[in-house]
């Protein structure tokens, strides 16, 4: 096993797939992994020795004690299946590198494969004109046009050509390099909302992933988040029209007061 990775366990595991998430936009990809490795109960298998990919820039201080520099954790989980689909092998990194992410994808490859790892999954969001009251879409990218047409099967959006930044993207990169087949699954989000939690993109990627892989998730919780995500950027708009309205526009009176005052003038 590469030397940047600590196994725990060996377990035995039967036709496992891979999925691997990082922070992204949204947080889609981290939401959607963290999600699946609390309600699953994933076991931890390993992690990567963070502190070859990630250079620490500062420190943090309590009661006028410097503490040992924090790195980013990547970690691997495993779940076995107790049905007859596929057993699961969990990344999830809290941060992705500045740099060494093409190295950080192969390392998490190579324990994928060490465990005999056929197929990766990824997701992220996809940002589109889509309004936060609408019900987000699931685009589907592959790593082969084979693969990519079990697509039809689950309603997937195909948008030809695209982009998708960060490792939850180079992932499927390097795994195509090493032919190993991936999927990509991006759920919409707002343009206008990159930079607020998106739960109910999460909520749209998990109903679709946990379809194709044939298992069963509780996304009650999740399902209820997303509710008051919603609610809370209704709110958030209402208050931004607001202010807008307040800032470009004068009340009626006030122009009829100024009106008048030039008549009596």
């Amino acid at each position: 096993m590469n030397k940047l990775v600590k196994i725990y366990a060996h377990p035995k595991l039967n036709s496992p797939v891979m999925l691997a998430a990082w922070p992204g936009i949204g947080n889609v990809a981290t939401i959607v992994a963290t999600y699946l490795e609390r309600k699953l109960a994933f076991k931890k298998l390993g992690e990567v020795e963070a502190s070859h990919f990630f250079d620490p820039i500062g420190v943090i201080v309590r009661d006028n004690v410097v503490e040992a520099p924090n790195f980013p954790q990547s970690k691997f989980y495993y779940w076995k299946n107790k049905e007859d689909g596929s057993d699961i092998i969990l990344f999830i990194g809290e941060d992705q590198p500045a740099s060494k992410g093409y190295e950080l994808a192969n390392c998490v490859l190579d324990v994928g494969l060490s465990f005999g790892v056929k197929r990766v999954y990824t997701c992220a969001a996809a940002l589109s004109r889509i309004h936060h009251t609408e019900q987000p879409e699931v685009w589907g990218v592959a790593t082969s046009r084979q693969v990519a047409e079990d697509f039809k099967r689950y309603d997937l959006v195909r948008k030809g050509n695209l982009q998708i930044a960060g490792l939850n993207g180079l992932l499927l990169g390097v795994a195509k390099e090493r032919g190993i087949n991936g999927v990509c699954l991006l759920g919409e989000v707002p343009m206008y909302a990159t930079k607020i939690q998106n739960p109910m993109a999460a909520l749209a990627i998990i109903q679709v992933l946990t379809t194709m892989l044939g298992i069963e998730v509780d996304t009650t919780e999740l399902a209820e988040l997303a509710g008051e995500m919603k609610e809370r950027m209704k709110q958030a708009a209402a208050e931004a029209m607001g202010e807008y309205i307040d800032y470009f526009t004068e009340p009626i009176w006030e122009q009829r007061e100024e009106g008048e005052e030039e008549q009596e003038e």
